[in-house]
């Protein structure tokens, strides 16, 4: 095992069961234990998120870093990237997480021309795949970053400019290679500069005509090099953008099916971006299930007092367990997974903190998990919600959803029955029976 950056933990985090005084150990993630017909591990599929946990620095939008990592010092950016490598794989070995994700601007810096930037992620994805034969640790997603560079500014795929678009469709078409190359499960889009600030320079419909254009072509490619990889889209509503195009699950949707993508997209949901389109987790997630396309989760949550993505690490109970009611009702996540897309506060400058903020988020889904699966096992939901519809299984619901009556037909039916009794949805006393079996 890798013992350079962190020598204070010399083995993986272990399981210590509910009442660990140990602050580096686990109280309920226990990766062999078996809920239903999975193990915690294969339910849950974390991941570490590369860019915040090796690269986050405490910066944000009002100061500067506020702590260095001893792997980040190297003054040449190929040796500070080769070091950083190093440093991901002891902390995922140590941590006991099966996956990691990253940008291709997180693992190797950009050069000073394509070619350079090229040669530089072919190079640390070559690092990058000894390492995973030698950890067993696998890629569950790489994507591009085609928000950080000021070339991006006015958009990538929807840019004004088509200099910009080529660019930036070469650029995922090397992340592409570099995730097919580490055997990465998916390939995850975010266009967290696809969107506009004002109509007075936008032609709305046409870039959505070039995003669309642009997702054909990744579509194409993938097709041509046989990436079986599953793609990707993280619906996110602002910032930077004030009106992205892919606001939230709902809208993300729309826009596949309009444009032809729906059967070769899945959504990954972020827990914060939901609470910045004014949604909670649960829905987002339920809105991407029903439809058949919730692919992956990034694990995070946001603060309610604040009106930006915090990226805090989950610790909220309550929201794990009904997300994993969504996730256990569609039987898992495939291919995905649950990314730690979250950083350490600016004042937790200890890169041992980066333990304790994945202990506490693995074991809040773990938790979740245990608590969602109990829930679904007693069908104390799912037999409120059956009886709740149960005039649509029979008789002129039935009828209704058969498409064998009509507005015409409702109205005499209506005449001759009368008017309809209000009956209770119980939501409060649902709300008690979900908190009797978060609390016990």
């Amino acid at each position: 095992m890798l013992n350079k950056y962190f020598p204070k933990i010399t083995k993986p985090i272990p399981y210590e069961g509910k009442n660990s005084k140990n602050p580096f150990a686990f109280r309920y993630y226990n990766k062999d234990q078996r809920v239903g017909s999975k193990t915690m591990a294969e339910h849950l599929r974390f991941s570490v998120a590369y860019w915040h946990s090796l690269l986050g620095n405490g910066s944000d939008m009002f100061g500067g870093p506020s702590f260095e990592r001893a792997w980040r010092q190297p003054s040449d950016p190929m040796d500070r990237s080769k070091a950083t490598l190093e440093a991901a794989f002891e902390f995922f070995q140590k941590l006991g997480v099966e996956y990691y994700c990253f940008h291709d601007r997180d693992i190797a810096p950009e050069g000073d021309n394509f070619s350079q930037s090229i040669k530089n992620l072919q190079t640390i994805v070559g690092l990058a795949k000894g390492m995973q034969k030698e950890t067993g640790v696998k890629l569950l997603w790489g994507t591009a970053n085609l928000f950080g560079s000021p070339i991006y500014s006015q958009g990538a795929g929807t840019s004004p400019n088509a200099h910009v678009m080529a660019h930036a469709a070469a650029q995922v078409k090397n992340a592409i290679d570099a995730t097919k190359e580490l055997a990465g499960e998916n390939y995850v889009f975010w266009g967290g500069r696809e969107g506009y600030e004002t109509l007075l320079n936008t032609d709305l419909k046409r870039e959505q005509e070039q995003m669309a254009r642009f997702l054909h072509m990744a579509v194409d490619y993938k097709r041509k090099i046989g990436f079986k990889g599953q793609f990707l889209i993280e619906p996110k509503p602002k910032e930077p953008t004030k009106h992205q195009y892919d606001t939230d699950a709902a809208t993300t949707l729309y826009f596949l099916n309009e444009y032809d993508l729906i059967d070769h997209f899945k959504l990954n949901i972020e827990a914060n971006h939901a609470t910045l389109a004014g949604h909670s987790f649960e829905h987002e997630l339920a809105v991407a299930s029903a439809a058949g396309k919730l692919g992956s989760v990034d694990a995070n949550r946001g603060d309610q007092l604040l009106g930006w993505d915090t990226d805090q690490f989950p610790t909220d109970i309550y929201s794990a367990t009904l997300a994993m009611m969504v996730v256990l009702g569609q039987n898992g996540l495939g291919k995905g997974g649950f990314n730690f897309d979250a950083k350490v506060r600016r004042s937790s400058n200890d890169p041992y903190d980066l333990f304790h903020a994945h202990i506490g988020g693995m074991d809040a889904f773990a938790r979740g998990l245990l608590i969602a699966h109990e829930i679904m096992q007693d069908k104390v939901f799912s037999k409120f919600i059956e009886e709740r519809y149960s005039s649509f299984d029979s008789g002129i619901g039935a009828k209704i959803m058969a498409g064998k009556v009509g507005f015409r037909d409702l109205e005499q039916w209506i005449i001759k029955e009368g008017k309809p009794e209000l009956e209770s949805g119980r939501q409060e006393m649902l709300e008690n029976i979900l908190n009797s079996y978060i609390s016990h």
